[in-house]
């Protein structure tokens, strides 16, 4: 394994520097995601640590049954967000990155539950425990599968994404018009994260194999979401519909969920052409970046969520921008990321969870989820700025 490890580091840094300027966002992400690799990976089971570094055990509070203590290796959710990283990158240069992202592929296997049906991804490695299944780890997983395809174009990757989606679907019931749960068995909430992952998820597998029940299926998670947890008054996507009494909104304000209706919004247009979408689409960038975004004194952007959280919401202004060309979100996004990379990093080279380095996080252990995105954060900005062509 460790010569493995050697091997492919060694792949990538013999790729750095060709035909790229050191400046570059493509050249930045190369070393971002070497930085991952290097700093997190846990080579004993092929998996990734929750912090580097991996000293640091922590109570990690994303569960619904409570906290939770970092273990060895991360739950799904850090995880997810180096395989999407992985994706990109293999996209963007496959005859370095492929090995990679074969790897991601063989170290997710490793949260594969086949003791309940359906099959699904369950947050921490089979192989330590049995623990609960997320619907919205699952769509990530998922997505993170369709996009694997794009690439290798092998059909057990589709199949896994399509497995995938039907886990989802069988937590769909018709309480409050629809829509699934948070966590597999549990029937309190319908949070925006698990139904949008969803909906992404059923778009890119109607993209993937022009099977007109995702598309469909795709609509009916975007109508509900549009219907049951669009807030009048900002113009964002809320938390969840929590499904005690006769129903009630959670407001609680997260990037991620307006990010995914975004990138559905967008795609939906494209596959349409009913101008309804776009429009959708823009009020959404426009309401969010007027909501989220605020600014420091000397005019850096920032939000109040994670990094993660505003990576999803990038993804849903890169796909208005692949539309309409117009720089008006993304250059938010990308102000705030240049400053990062030059001002919030620590010894490690990995960027710090504040952005704006007005608090000093450089000594603070820095957890996995806040440094793999930072790869993806650097692909998608190659991408606007024209240094590579991807889908």
């Amino acid at each position: 394994m460790k010569k493995t490890i050697i091997l492919l580091s060694a792949l990538a840094l013999a790729s750095c520097g060709q035909n790229e300027a050191p400046d570059s966002y493509m050249s930045k992400a190369r070393e971002s995601f070497q930085n991952v690799w290097e700093h997190y990976r846990v080579p004993e089971y092929g998996l990734f640590s929750e912090y580097y570094p991996n000293t640091f055990k922590p109570d990690l509070n994303y569960f619904d049954d409570g906290t939770h203590q970092a273990q060895e290796s991360s739950f799904l959710w850090p995880m997810s967000g180096v395989f999407s990283s992985t994706v990109l990158m293999a996209k963007a240069d496959p005859g370095t990155y492929r090995p990679y992202l074969d790897s991601m592929v063989v170290a997710m296997e490793e949260y594969y539950d086949t003791t309940r049906v359906p099959f699904a991804y369950q947050a921490y490695p089979t192989r330590f425990d049995r623990v609960d299944r997320y619907y919205d780890d699952n769509g990530l997983v998922g997505i993170d599968y369709i996009d694997t395809y794009a690439v290798t174009k092998n059909p057990a990757h589709l199949e896994k994404a399509k497995q995938i989606f039907t886990f989802i679907l069988s937590g769909w019931d018709d309480r409050f018009g629809g829509g699934v749960p948070w966590v597999e068995g549990k029937r309190d909430q319908k949070p925006a994260c698990s139904n949008g992952k969803a909906m992404v998820l059923s778009l890119k597998l109607h993209e993937a194999t022009g099977d007109e029940y995702y598309l469909e299926t795709g609509k009916r998670f975007y109508r509900w979401i549009r219907r049951t947890l669009l807030d009048p008054n900002t113009g964002i996507i809320m938390n969840a519909w929590l499904t005690d009494g006769e129903g009630r909104a959670q407001f609680d304000p997260y990037t991620y969920n307006t990010g995914t209706s975004i990138q559905a919004a967008a795609y939906l247009y494209k596959v349409t052409g009913e101008k309804s979408y776009l429009d959708e689409a823009l009020k959404l960038c426009e309401d969010s970046s007027k909501y989220f975004f605020h600014y420091t004194d000397n005019g850096i952007p920032y939000t109040d969520n994670i990094p993660w959280f505003d990576v999803v919401l990038f993804r849903g202004y890169q796909a208005v921008w692949e539309i309409t060309r117009d720089t008006k979100y993304v250059d938010i996004v990308l102000k705030a990321l240049d400053y990062a990379w030059d001002n919030a990093r620590d010894a490690a080279g990995l960027v710090c969870n504040d952005w704006t380095g007005r608090k000093d996080e450089t000594k603070k252990p820095k957890w996995l989820l806040d440094s793999s995105c930072i790869t993806e954060f650097l692909v998608r900005a190659a991408i606007i700025k024209g240094e590579i062509d991807i889908k």
